[in-house]
């Protein structure tokens, strides 16, 4: 009887083809995978060690499948991911439970690694050099069939004085073009029918390998495979925006009329000390040209909120900014000071109370816009795929253009006939309920 391996994977969409490329190794090697990981003879946590909450529910879902193994009900708990690879022996220490401890650049040796456990049953400890992490190989696809993810390049090179991930993941390396072509027509082959280009600075791509920017050349190759209906982007630097690639986001049918610029903040000189490579003046510049140029484009943004000195007045200028800037999606954090980087050891760190009411200020301030944008969009129809059915709601969900996958809202609406899932209908929106839209199809 083959093992039985259930996987949970935490964090970002990176992370998540991290562990599709593992669940595709293991299936290779005769493993037999389940869904619910409470099943599992082994269960692999593929963990999330960016900010402190994202630490925090990777330990609390470890100790969860430890207490299972206490009670009899699995033989095994790995955990790799991120949080792994940053603590790497400290894990051990502080959870001896495990029955191993995996870096990135050792997930290629999961196979091997479960096999030994069982064989020698002695917790095994693996890690090697981060950069090591695969970005080829074959994939079991985790999310619904008919929307993938599709990562271009690993690792960072930004250095932002609040961010662990250049210690954890490496520098930035973009994957060979020709590979990434060729990944994703297979992904059309198998019903993808939006694709969504990430990695954690997608805009840098191709730097290292052609010596310069080529991500709207990859966006026009993308374009021209058959299958794909929506192709959008995530984690565009606002620095590295430039005029070509606004040109073939505008001009490309494919491409969905979607920016996700993380801007962290607005005042030049908060800016300057996250190390970030922009100031207001060419945020605010870029902004304008977006919606000049792309009529219709929905922009998505992230803030931090008390970052070591940030003054009250540098606070208030942000929230003038996010009022004046009107983005259509907008997540926050409060500053969370990360080990082993410079702006945890930066003078003047911020009461965790003030990070918490700032947090909730721009959150307030983002409402009212939501709602205002929400207004607007009644009477108005929208090409809007079909995610599935709310028996509760009693009607079917689904994403418009406007909404990336995981990460922003649903809308929900009635239709005439069965829809199946991945299938795309147009959506007159009638109503706004609780932030989301409300429709039927027409």
């Amino acid at each position: 009887m083959a093992t039985r391996v259930g996987m949970v994977s935490l964090g970002c969409p990176k992370n998540q083809i991290d562990a599709e490329h593992m669940l595709f190794a293991l299936k290779a090697e005769g493993f037999e995978l389940v869904q619910d990981a409470a099943l599992a003879d082994v269960v692999i946590i593929n963990t999330c060690g960016f900010i402190s909450d994202a630490k925090q529910e990777a330990i609390d879902t470890t100790l969860e499948f430890i207490e299972l193994k206490k009670e009899g009900r699995i033989k095994a708990v790995i955990m790799t991911g991120c949080l792994a690879e940053r603590y790497r022996e400290q894990i051990m220490q502080e959870m001896p439970e495990l029955d191993a401890v995996i870096g990135l650049g050792s997930n290629e040796k999961l196979v091997d690694i479960i096999r030994d456990i069982f064989a020698y049953h002695k917790p095994v400890q693996c890690y090697g050099e981060c950069e090591a992490l695969a970005m080829e190989g074959g994939r079991i696809i985790s999310t619904e069939p008919f929307y993938a993810y599709l990562k271009i390049a690993e690792g960072c090179s930004n250095y932002c004085t609040y961010c662990a991930i250049p210690r954890i993941r490496g520098k930035f390396r973009s994957r060979k073009m020709e590979d990434i072509i060729e990944e994703a027509r297979w992904l059309a082959e198998h019903g993808v029918k939006e694709l969504v280009v990430i990695a954690q600075d997608t805009t840098r791509y191709g730097e290292d390998n052609y010596g310069k920017p080529m991500l709207p050349e990859l966006l026009r190759e993308l374009c021209r495979i058959d299958g794909f209906k929506w192709i959008r982007t995530l984690y565009s630097y606002p620095e590295r925006i430039t005029d070509e690639l606004i040109d073939v986001v505008a001009s490309e049918e494919k491409l969905v009329k979607y920016f996700d610029i993380p801007i962290q903040h607005c005042n030049s000189e908060v800016l300057r000390r996250m190390n970030r490579h922009c100031n207001k003046e060419q945020i605010t510049e870029l902004v304008d040209k977006l919606r000049t140029r792309i009529p219709g484009v929905i922009l998505r943004t992230t803030v931090i909120t008390g970052f070591p000195g940030e003054t009250e007045e540098q606070f208030e200028e942000l929230t003038r900014f996010v009022k004046s800037a009107r983005f259509e999606r907008l997540g926050a954090f409060a500053y969370s000071a990360e080990e082993d980087t410079p702006a945890a050891v930066m003078p003047d760190q911020i009461d965790e109370d003030i990070k918490q009411k700032r947090l909730e200020t721009v959150y307030n301030d983002q409402s009212f816009i939501m709602d205002e944008n929400n207004e607007a969009l009644i009477g108005r129809t929208f090409e809007t795929v079909c995610e599935g059915f709310d028996r509760y709601a009693e009607m079917y969900y689904g994403r418009t253009y406007m909404d990336a996958p995981e990460i922003d809202g649903k809308v929900f609406f009635t239709s005439g006939r069965k829809l199946a899932a991945g299938e795309f209908v147009s959506v007159r929106i009638t109503d706004i309920l609780d932030y989301d839209p409300i429709g039927e199809t027409v």
